[in-house]
């Protein structure tokens, strides 16, 4: 007897549907055939086992399974559910006339228990999609595909609870989530606090105007100054997540596997910090089976990179067409995966090895030319890619004292939300610009139109201060930005000035 079940495989932040033909005749031997790698191919063992334990056997007759699409490599343990559903069907040890209805995934346990798996909700979007009538698959699973609307999702916990879905009896109730309410009780939370911050305004103004805009920004300053303390809080000041971007990035962590236990929607947005000894690979994804990377799982959200030098340069330059092209394209022999990467990235760093260089107390210890070759580590083109470049000087001990609170995240967050609707009005009709750190040179010359005082000044800080030409269209981008702050539809001197103030390490003479 010949019994389809279905199972799904992750391909990308997508999902493919894979077809589980089961065949049960006479004979003696199980073939599994339709590109499957060892995990897939040890099934048997795991079956046979969780099929004694719960009372069912494997039929001692010939097995066939294929797997189809034939082309595609089945990878991972997650089949095991639907090749053991197929053979109790095909052997007439249930009723297997619903099982062409349910998508079915998990990972079998010698014991008949179900073990979790990863990608759940792009396996859920493609069922809705092919109109499954439903999904059947692990019980931690369960929330996060049940976000998914008009889809049945039963959480099971052992392959007996599946048995009895098929033979009319359920022991287990569909599991039903309110996407909305899920989203919208914790979509504004904030756990950091910019409130907790003792001075440095001039570095929380560069903050904000960073995440009004979208740009991505480096800070330099001594050891202590409270670099990583301001970066962990730039998440509360962004705009909250919308649903649409909410389901984008679970669907991201999902696929990686880094989903929370138990959750049903990441509702914030992820701050990822990895340490600097990261590969290229774990940092932009791929491996012999691609995954999302550091730089996909901060998608809609911020990657930070602290003391940035310490990167190998190698892994540093495989960010750079990352940050303009906001995806990343993974090509292997056999296939090609494209993962979404439109991250803010913020950077910290030590202005040289010893740290003190600039500080307005201590000496700097270094040797001469030291801090040119500190700084050296990263490569123009990427400091090319990052608008604003902020110095953080240490905090003086009156500013430490103070006991009145600062301002805090709700109300920055109140003015960036603000700058942002302005552009999201500004770039209506360029669905794929978002914020002004995306435009491009024909939007700016569209939207960053200069009068005679901003020109003026703009080309005198260019010859006085030894900017490079490439801080030209950034401080432009800058100067919208904090122009949209203040409310103004029109750059004017003081927008360009203090947009020319973010360009420290484009200065001729830094590091001398």
């Amino acid at each position: 007897m010949l019994v389809k079940t279905y199972a799904s495989a992750v391909h990308g932040i997508d999902a493919i549907t894979v077809t589980v033909e089961t065949e049960v005749s006479d004979g003696f031997n199980f073939y599994m055939v339709g590109l499957p790698d060892s995990a897939v191919k040890e099934s048997q063992q795991r079956i046979e086992s969780a099929l004694r334990s719960t009372g069912y056997r494997l039929p001692g007759k010939k097995i066939v399974i294929n797997m189809a699409p034939a082309d595609l490599k089945k990878e991972g343990s997650a089949y095991d559910l639907a090749i053991a559903i197929g053979i109790l069907g095909a052997s007439e040890q249930i009723n297997s006339e619903a099982v062409g209805e349910y998508i079915i995934l998990g990972e079998l346990s010698l014991d008949g228990s179900i073990n979790p798996v990863k990608g759940a909700l792009p396996i859920s979007i493609q069922a809705l999609k092919e109109k499954f009538k439903g999904i059947i698959l692990p019980a931690p699973n369960a929330r996060e595909a049940a976000v998914v609307n008009n889809v049945v999702v039963y959480g099971v916990s052992n392959i007996k609870e599946v048995i009895d879905i098929f033979n009319g009896t359920p022991t287990v109730q569909p599991t039903e989530i309110d996407t909305r309410k899920e989203f919208f009780d914790n979509y504004e939370a904030i756990d950091l606090d910019f409130a907790d911050v003792k001075g440095q305004q001039n570095v929380k103004r560069a903050m904000e105007i960073a995440a009004a805009g979208g740009h991505n920004v480096v800070l330099i300053g001594p050891p202590g100054s409270g670099k990583t303390m301001l970066s962990k809080r730039i998440p509360s000041i962004l705009p909250p997540f919308t649903l649409r971007e909410s389901l984008e990035t679970t669907k991201i962590h999902s696929v990686a596997g880094t989903l929370p236990a138990g959750s049903a929607l990441m509702t914030r947005r992820p701050f990822r910090s990895p340490h600097h000894t990261i590969s290229d690979v774990a940092l932009v994804g791929g491996g012999a089976y691609p995954q999302p990377g550091e730089i996909s799982l901060a998608h809609n959200g911020v990657l930070f990179l602290d003391e940035l030098p310490e990167f190998k340069r190698q892994v540093l330059e495989v960010l750079r067409q990352p940050l303009e092209d906001r995806e990343i394209t993974i090509s292997r022999a056999r296939s090609t995966v494209n993962y979404p990467a439109g991250f803010m990235l913020v950077a910290s760093m030590n202005p040289c090895p010893c740290g003190y260089y600039n500080h307005p107390e201590k000496e700097c210890t270094c040797a001469q030319g030291a801090v040119k070759k500190y700084l050296s580590r990263i490569s123009g083109p990427l400091l090319d890619r990052i608008d604003l470049h902020v110095e953080v000087t240490p905090v003086p001990f009156k500013d430490l004292a103070l006991q009145e609170r600062g301002e805090s995240s709700a109300e920055i967050r109140a003015r960036v939300i603000k700058a942002r609707e302005i552009q999201q009005k500004r770039f209506e009709q360029s669905p794929t610009i978002h914020c002004n750190a995306q435009m491009s040179s024909s939007k700016i010359r569209t939207f960053c139109t200069l009068d005679e005082p901003s020109t003026t000044l703009l080309k005198n800080a260019m010859e006085k201060l030894g900017l490079s030409a490439r801080a030209y269209d950034r401080i432009l981008k800058v100067a919208r930005t904090i122009a949209d702050l203040a409310g103004e539809e029109e750059i004017r001197a003081p927008h360009v000035a203090e947009a020319i103030t973010y360009r420290s390490l484009d200065r001729e003479n830094w590091g001398l």
